[in-house]
């Protein structure tokens, strides 16, 4: 038998990086001028969705959603990060430790979906043109993603109380930065199986159907567009994936090394792969803006015209 206490702790501690303590003032300072990078590039992403007319389709609508939950990733976890690096913050409280494990995950399976989302969007746009604006509606973008979060929190939120299930009495001390659902679990003494099982299996097979389902609307893209006869018209098509495919290659990539490397990379040392999951969740939502407004002309237009006005006034 458990203590009750043991299934309500008060609080965690989150240890940093361990062997890195002495560094730690010194590794905050990249993830702090990253964080900032993602947070300003998202907002103006965000802003400049919302008020240019021209930006107001589909595909933008996705980019939009895509920029708010890069927002949430870095947000549910730099913050913390560098009051825990530079300040030695490394107290977290149970509900809160909680709290930042189910956004961080939910954020994480949102951007997936999003990602499969964006990829439909241009498998409309290429392989049917003319039908683009009648199969893309108002109504079908909002189903979307209601479903998108509504799949996303259903299948994070059985976390929260697989974790709230488990007595947690011989340590509350977290060797990361962050609070994720199978570091925290190993905490416990008691059987966690059923949340290895359930943490590793279902999130990664709901992510797993994405990356599928994203490859066969690129393999019909691929070949509507090499059945195009103009090359001007192929290299066209193709420069509007071009950022998409970044993106994804940024997301999955990382994410897939990471979770194998946590699963499987024994001799790994621990503060690399903690450092390496922490560069993860802050990364890829700095990179995000920067690729779409470089590769996407219409944002790279609307940028320089909103920067341009503000010179002149």
């Amino acid at each position: 038998m458990y203590n009750l206490s043991c299934y309500n702790p008060s609080s965690f501690i989150l240890v940093g990086i361990p062997g890195l303590e002495k560094f730690h003032i010194w590794i905050g300072i990249p993830f702090c001028v990253i964080y900032i990078v993602a947070t300003v590039g998202n907002c103006i992403l965000l802003y400049l969705i919302a008020v240019e007319q021209s930006l107001h389709e589909p595909m933008f609508f996705f980019l939009s959603v895509l920029a708010s939950t890069d927002l949430i990733l870095s947000t549910t976890t730099v913050p913390k990060l560098l009051s825990n690096l530079w300040f030695g913050s490394q107290q977290i409280t149970f509900s809160g430790c909680l709290t930042q494990m189910f956004f961080l995950h939910f954020s994480f399976v949102v951007d997936s979906a999003i990602l499969l989302a964006m990829a439909f969007d241009r498998y409309v746009a290429i392989c049917f043109p003319l039908r683009y604006n009648s199969i893309l509606t108002p109504q079908v973008i909002i189903k979307l993603m209601v479903s998108i979060v509504t799949r996303s929190f259903w299948v994070i939120l059985p976390d929260v109380f697989l974790l709230k299930r488990l007595p947690f009495c011989s340590t509350h001390i977290i060797p990361h930065t962050y609070c994720e659902h199978i570091g925290v679990a190993r905490l416990s003494s008691a059987d966690i199986s059923i949340n290895i099982w359930y943490g590793f299996s279902v999130p990664l097979m709901t992510v797993i159907s994405d990356v599928i389902f994203i490859t066969v609307s690129y393999i019909f893209i691929l070949r509507a567009v090499f059945q195009l006869s103009s090359q001007d018209a192929r290299q066209k098509a193709l420069s509007t994936c071009g950022s998409h495919v970044c993106v994804i290659l940024m997301f999955y990539t990382p994410a897939f090394f990471s979770i194998l490397a946590h699963r499987f990379g024994h001799s790994v040392p621990r503060n690399v792969l903690i450092l390496f999951a922490n560069f993860y969740v802050v990364i890829p939502p700095a990179l995000n803006p920067i690729v779409y407004g470089v590769k996407t002309k219409q944002i790279q237009d609307k940028f320089i015209l909103l920067f341009s006005l503000r010179k002149t006034q």
